[in-house]
């Protein structure tokens, strides 16, 4: 049986293409969910008609904190030991369990697959920043998850070659699971509820643990948004973790009051994204805005030292190293750095969808 684990907003952007393709193929799956973030994800299952968890570890408010992201993982893992029939839908072991990414529900899926007796393929594998603390813990949870997984798919050759240590099998699915959601966000219209400037704006957002965990960090990637907005209206979006940091050190009043900075809500992806495509630019700190800009296009500065990501770099994503000269160049030149954007037609959650198909296929006539 097929076993798909998610936790964060993120992932399910990224696999919700995996889940609906399975849907459209009329292939059963068990949809296991641990409830890191609660917060749009009703929304974002009806962007890309997936269906409701069948399996829900933890109906709580989002987990933002170290001590309540220790208890959380203590409470699924338990779950994950005495329960994990119930979890697993009475699949005794063999089957597949999906993970995603580089959260603590990756790394948690993987365990419980594992204890379970399932095999564990990790989608897109292979990253690596290749520097421990940035981002942290995220390079962290990716090299746990790479031993603990049987399956790669990865999003391309450098990522098939960052994995020649393990031993399980790798697939190469060319690009990400996100040019799939990224594809069907843009053939959508917007939403009557979406508030399109008419005026040039640029998008920016910031949730990293790096950039907020202390007011001298967060004060140095303010004052480079407030560089931003002299340039440009700048629309922040709030995470609700970076609202939290931001109200714990006082910052937040000074970004309200701004002229040129307006404060907005997370969106659904969908809304999300035509927001990104009619901006002139993206400042983040993501992972995936960095990809999905590439996919675009669209000229993005990354608030980061580094990334476990390669596409776009040197094209249209430029690292700020937090460096403000660097920043400087980019708001003057922003529209150098505009690409054509990809043309790539294939599709690789249809690819991961065959994989699992014929997995499924062969365990069944094992079986017999």
């Amino acid at each position: 049986m097929i076993h798909v684990v998610i936790g964060t907003k993120a992932q399910l952007v990224k696999m919700a293409p995996v889940m609906a393709e399975l849907q459209r193929r009329g292939q059963a799956y068990n949809f296991i969910f641990t409830g890191q973030h609660r917060e749009t994800m009703d929304a974002l299952r009806d962007n890309f008609a997936v269906k409701e968890p069948d399996v829900v570890l933890y109906r709580g408010s989002d987990i933002t904190s170290v001590g309540r992201m220790l208890l959380w993982m203590l409470r699924i893992l338990s779950m994950a030991v005495f329960r994990r029939r119930r979890i697993f839908a009475g699949d005794p072991g063999g089957g597949v369990v999906l993970v995603h990414g580089d959260t603590f529900s990756t790394l948690l899926g993987a365990m419980m697959g594992r204890l379970a007796g399932h095999r564990v393929a990790h989608v897109e594998s292979g990253l690596r920043s290749f520097d421990l603390f940035h981002p942290f813990p995220e390079e962290l949870t990716r090299l746990a998850t790479f031993c603990l997984a049987h399956v790669y798919f990865c999003p391309g050759e450098w990522a098939v070659r960052n994995l020649a240590r393990f031993r399980g099998e790798k697939v190469d699915t060319r690009f990400n699971t996100l040019l799939d959601a990224l594809r069907d966000a843009v053939a959508a219209p917007p939403s009557a509820a979406l508030d399109l400037p008419d005026d040039p704006y640029c998008v920016a957002t910031m949730h990293r643990f790096e950039n907020l965990y202390s007011r001298e960090v967060l004060l140095r990637n303010i004052e480079l948004i407030e560089l931003a907005a002299t340039r440009m209206r700048v629309l922040f979006i709030m995470h609700p973790v970076t609202r939290r940091k931001l109200e714990q050190f006082a910052l937040l009043a000074r970004l309200a009051s701004h002229p040129g900075i307006e404060l907005r809500p997370r969106y659904d992806y969908f809304d999300f994204m035509q927001l990104v495509r009619g901006a002139a630019f993206m400042i983040s700190d993501g992972g995936s805005n960095q990809e999905e800009c590439f996919y675009l296009g669209k000229p993005c500065i990354l608030l980061r030292r580094t990334s476990e990501r390669r596409e776009g770099l040197g094209h249209n994503v430029v690292l700020s190293n937090y460096d403000r000269g660097v920043f400087e160049r980019f708001l003057d030149s922003y529209q150098d750095h505009a690409t054509p954007g990809l043309a790539a037609t294939c599709s690789p959650s249809a690819q991961i969808c065959d994989y699992l198909q014929a997995r499924e296929v062969s365990a069944g006539k094992a079986g017999q």
